[in-house]
C-alpha cells in the first residue's frame, strides 16, 4: 500500500512569498501533495489560482484541490479543470465539496433550496463526459465539445463526507474518498461500506483511494492556541468537507487532535491499519515565526511524517 502526505496550506488572504515557500520547501523535503481548500466567504485563496500559482514553483509536487463546483455551469467547470490539468503537467488532484454553508453561502453560489451533495453526483457524469471529448448539449439545443482534455485520462475526482447520504454517493459515482473528522475505527468503516456500495453499483474502487484530512498540534500550546478556530457544532466541522452525521463514537472532537509527533504518528498507523492511505494534514493553528513559520512547520513534518511514506 503506497502511502503518501499532502500539507494543506488554507487560510488568510493570497500571499505569494508564503505560498512559495511552501511549494518549494515542500516538494524540496519529499512531500507528495500541497493542499488547497474552496473556502469563498472566508476569503483564502482560490484553490484553482493557488494550484496554477504551484504548478510554477514545482516540477514533482502533485497539487491538490478541495473544489466547491458551484456558481458556474458544468461546462465552465469542465473547461477549467481541464485547463488546470495540461498547466500542472498532469499533477492534479480533485475532490469535489459542497461547501461550510456559512452565511451568504448558497446565495452566492446559487444553491439555495437545494441538496448540494445531489447536485455534485449530477454533474460528475457530465463532467467526466465533458473529459472524454465527447459531444454534449449546452442546454438549448446547441452542442459542444471541450477544446481541450485533461493531461491525465481519466482525471479522477474523489468525494468526502462522512453522513449515510455521502457514503452512498462516494460509492455510486467517486474514484475516491478523502473523509474528515472521524476516528480511525469510523474512517474503517466507511471504507468498507463505501466499497460495498461501489460493488453494488457493478463498480471497481481502488482499494487504495482512501484518505482523510486532519488536524494536528505541535504542542499543547498550538492546541490552546486553536481553539479559538474552532467553528460552532452546528455548521460542518472541517474546511472542505460536508457536514458530519453525529454517530457514537466516530466524530473527533476538537480536544482529541493529535499532540505532538508521538500522537501523530500513533494516528497515522491506526488510519493504515484501516486501509486509509493517503493523508492531508494541517496545523491545528497558524504557524507563528518569520514568514509566516511554515519553514520550521515543514521541517517537523518532515522528520515526524516522511519515513511512513511509501
Amino acid at each position: 500500500m503506497k502511502v503518501r502526505f499532502a500539507v494543506s496550506v488554507a487560510g488568510g488572504p493570497p500571499d505569494p512569498a508564503q505560498l512559495g515557500e511552501v511549494v518549494v520547501e515542500a516538494e524540496e523535503k519529499g512531500f507528495d501533495t500541497i493542499w488547497l481548500s474552496d473556502v469563498p466567504m472566508l476569503g483564502s485563496t482560490d484553490p484553482m489560482l493557488g494550484v496554477a500559482f504551484a504548478a510554477a514553483r514545482s516540477s514533482r509536487l502533485r497539487l491538490g484541490i478541495n473544489l466547491i463546483p458551484f456558481g458556474s455551469t458544468t461546462f465552465v467547470t469542465a473547461h477549467r479543470l481541464a485547463q488546470l490539468d495540461c498547466l500542472t503537467g498532469g499533477r492534479l488532484l480533485v475532490t469535489l465539496v459542497p461547501g461550510l454553508d456559512q452565511p451568504g453561502e448558497r446565495q452566492a453560489l446559487g444553491t439555495s433550496g437545494r441538496r448540494r451533495g445531489d447536485l455534485i453526483e449530477e454533474m460528475l457524469p457530465e463532467l467526466r463526459s465533458w473529459w472524454a471529448g465527447e459531444e454534449m448539449e449546452l442546454g438549448d439545443g446547441t452542442a459542444a465539445k471541450l477544446a481541450v482534455t485533461p493531461m491525465q485520462a481519466p482525471l479522477e475526482v474523489w468525494l468526502g463526507g462522512s453522513g449515510s447520504g455521502a457514503i452512498r454517493r462516494a460509492g455510486r459515482v467517486a474514484d475516491g474518498w478523502l473523509g474528515a473528522r472521524v476516528s480511525p475505527e469510523r474512517a474503517g468503516e466507511i471504507r468498507r461500506a463505501i466499497i460495498r456500495e461501489a460493488e453494488m453499483s457493478g463498480r471497481t474502487m481502488d482499494p487504495e483511494h482512501f484518505g482523510l484530512s486532519l488536524a494536528y498540534a505541535r504542542t499543547a500550546s498550538d492546541l490552546e492556541r486553536a481553539k479559538p478556530l474552532r467553528l460552532p457544532r452546528s455548521r460542518p466541522m472541517s474546511l472542505g468537507t460536508q457536514a458530519l452525521t453525529e454517530v457514537p463514537g466516530g466524530d473527533i472532537p476538537h480536544e482529541a487532535i493529535p499532540v505532538g509527533a508521538s500522537e501523530l504518528r500513533t494516528l497515522i498507523r491506526r488510519l493504515v491499519d484501516e486501509g486509509l492511505s493517503k493523508f492531508v494534514v494541517r496545523p491545528a493553528a497558524p504557524p507563528e515565526g518569520p514568514a509566516g513559520g511554515w519553514t520550521a512547520e515543514l521541517e517537523w513534518l518532515a522528520g515526524t511524517l516522511l519515513d511512513l511514506q511509501s
